[in-house]
C-alpha cells in the first residue's frame, strides 16, 4: 500500500499531494481541483480533521465568518474586492465577463452542463461528471441558461 509523501490522481482529476499511510490522506495533505480551487487538511486514516477550502477565485471559505452570497450581501467576490460596474453594466458571473455558454447548457459553477445527455463537462469541455436526479433538478431550478444571457437594449433611431 501506499506509504509516504506522494501523489495521487482520482478519477476526476483531482490531484492529492501530501502524506500517505496504509493506502490513505494521512497527515498533512492537500486536494487540488481541475477547476483551479483546493482544500488543504490535516488528514487522519483517510479523513479530514481540519482543513481550509480554496477557490479558484482565491476566495477561502471560513464557516465562522462565512458572508459571501449570504441572503444580505449579494455581491460576488469579484465586486467585493474590486467593487460595482457602473449602472446598467450587469455582472452575471463571478467571473467577468462570463463563460459564453453553449446553446441550450447551463453553466453549474465548476462547468456546463447538458440536461439532455446529463453530463457536466468543464469550461474547456472535459468531462466532469455524469449528473444525478437531485443534481439535475438543482442545476435546472438555480443555474443560468444560454438564452438567459441578457442583451443590451438599442433604441430605435
Amino acid at each position: 500500500r501506499m506509504e509516504g509523501f506522494g501523489y495521487y490522481t482520482l478519477p476526476t482529476g483531482t490531484v492529492y499531494r501530501g502524506e500517505l499511510w496504509d493506502g490513505m490522506f494521512h497527515g498533512p495533505g492537500e486536494l487540488l481541483f481541475p477547476s483551479g480551487g483546493g482544500y488543504r487538511a490535516l488528514w487522519v486514516r483517510g479523513v479530514p480533521t481540519q482543513g481550509k477550502l480554496t477557490f479558484a477565485d482565491g476566495l477561502e471559505y471560513d464557516e465562522e465568518k462565512w458572508h459571501y452570497c449570504d441572503g444580505y450581501d449579494r455581491r460576488f467576490y469579484t465586486e467585493i474586492c474590486s467593487g460595482f460596474k457602473p449602472p446598467g453594466i450587469p455582472q452575471l458571473t463571478n467571473l467577468d465577463p462570463p463563460k459564453i455558454i453553449p446553446e441550450g447548457c447551463y453553466d453549474c459553477g465548476d462547468g456546463f452542463y447538458d440536461p439532455k445527455t446529463r453530463v457536466v463537462v468543464d469550461y474547456k469541455h472535459k468531462f466532469l461528471r455524469n449528473a444525478d436526479n437531485d443534481e439535475h433538478e438543482w442545476i435546472l431550478r438555480t443555474c443560468r441558461k444560454a438564452e438567459d444571457i441578457t442583451t443590451e437594449h438599442t433604441p430605435k433611431p
